[in-house]
């Protein structure tokens, strides 16, 4: 599975409970999960450790971690660097996810589009309309297979579900997708309506002090682990609690910095580079840089970035290795047989990265750096200090 648990709820043990369903009830699961930051471009409400030993108390037997370029990017790249991960593991056989259709097939004909030479020509001849990414997509799929398949697109999970299937294509066409149709909530819900809970509606009651509520809509162990966290200084985590420093940052940089970040070089950086010079919250900051063309994800990504230093132009294209951040005993088996089926090094030892190579290194120096701002956010400065990411190895539970 490919995870954030941002937070884990009732919906993720669904899932995991019709996985061993469906595959037998000794499969076993391993998790790739977002770390400090999330795709959405923002930050986890938990750190990865805490939110990998829930996931492993709660059924997952083994957490890997995404690294931080493919975890704060679109959903094809998020997909592409989850796919990776799983299938450097030398172990999986089949990818579990949920979707709103529950149709693996359909969205493997989507999939197989969207890799398309037909799909590439359409999308450049739609783009230059001047219509928003999704909508292009959207109407090309539908010009190729139909608007019953196009729009499977409209949904998020659908949507990501497509792209991990894509990804499937490229890295790992011997893993099988498997999906599970979604109950409850609508992902990105903001209120809970009594079904299967979104994450988005649980964040929302601790940002608006609702604690009680939210801890009773998370799945068990992550409310444990949860109130651990509070009690240690380091929940809940909120962009806004670094508000001073983002809005800092994009006050100090320049035009060419901005561009940087502007992948499609479309005039984007432009109107962010203005909002940050002028706007007085991050809230304004988006509100006055976003179009109907750009959709709010993008531009909340290119502002963690900005706050991370980080250059997409610079992201690597293949995941060098594989960090673990929680096991239990099964887990520790499947680590065992990754020794010998690995195709990339296994890291359980922070310091072990100094044996890799150099863009191994680099690529944890960033994570390393980022977990240091990441702990700016955490709600009591004394547990902030840096270097965490150098110091702690794997939960084991």
């Amino acid at each position: 599975m490919i995870i954030e648990y941002n937070p884990m709820h009732c919906g993720h043990l669904y899932l995991l409970e019709q996985t061993r369903a469906r595959l037998g009830a000794g499969t076993a699961v391993v998790g790739v999960m977002s770390g400090d930051f999330v795709q959405r471009g923002d930050f986890a409400v938990l750190r990865r450790h805490a939110r990998a030993e829930a996931a492993v108390r709660s059924g997952v037997d083994l957490v890997l971690e995404l690294p931080l370029p493919w975890a704060v990017s679109s959903a094809e790249r998020f997909a592409d660097g989850g796919v990776q991960v799983l299938a450097k593991t030398g172990l999986v056989t089949h990818l579990a996810f949920g979707s709103e259709c529950g149709d693996a097939a359909a969205l493997q004909e989507v999939a197989a589009c969207l890799d398309s030479e037909l799909y590439h020509a359409g999308l450049r001849r739609f783009l230059g309309e001047g219509m928003s990414f999704a909508a292009c997509r959207q109407a090309v799929v539908g010009g190729i297979l139909g608007e019953t398949q196009a729009a499977l697109l409209e949904t998020p999970n659908n949507n990501l579900g497509a792209e991990y299937c894509k990804a499937l294509l490229h890295h790992a066409p011997g893993i099988r997708p498997l999906t599970v149709p979604r109950r409850g909530d609508a992902h990105d819900t903001p209120v809970w309506e009594g079904g299967n809970p979104s994450a988005t509606a649980i964040r929302k009651l601790l940002r608006s002090g609702e604690r009680e509520r939210a801890l009773a809509l998370m799945a068990p162990a992550m409310g444990e682990v949860y109130e651990k966290e509070e009690a240690a200084g380091r929940a809940p985590v909120f962009l806004e609690n670094c508000e001073r420093a983002v809005l800092a940052r994009l006050r100090s940089m320049t035009e060419a910095d901005f561009a940087a970040l502007d992948e499609g070089r479309e005039g984007l950086c432009n109107r962010l580079y203005g909002a940050g010079r002028a706007a007085v919250s991050l809230a304004e900051v988006l509100e006055t840089a976003k179009t109907k063309r750009y959709a709010h994800a993008r531009l909340r990504r290119m502002v963690l970035w900005a706050y991370l230093g980080l250059a997409p132009g610079e992201f690597p294209e293949k995941v060098p290795y594989l960090r673990v951040l929680a096991a239990n005993e099964t887990g520790r088996a499947l680590l065992a047989r990754m020794r010998g089926s690995a195709s990339v090094p296994v890291l359980t030892k922070p310091n072990h990265v100094r044996r890799l190579d150099g863009d191994a290194q680099a690529l944890f120096a960033l994570e390393a750096r980022a977990a240091d701002l990441y702990a700016l956010a955490y709600p009591n400065l004394a547990a902030a200090a840096g270097g965490s990411a150098w110091k702690e190895g794997p939960v084991i539970v």
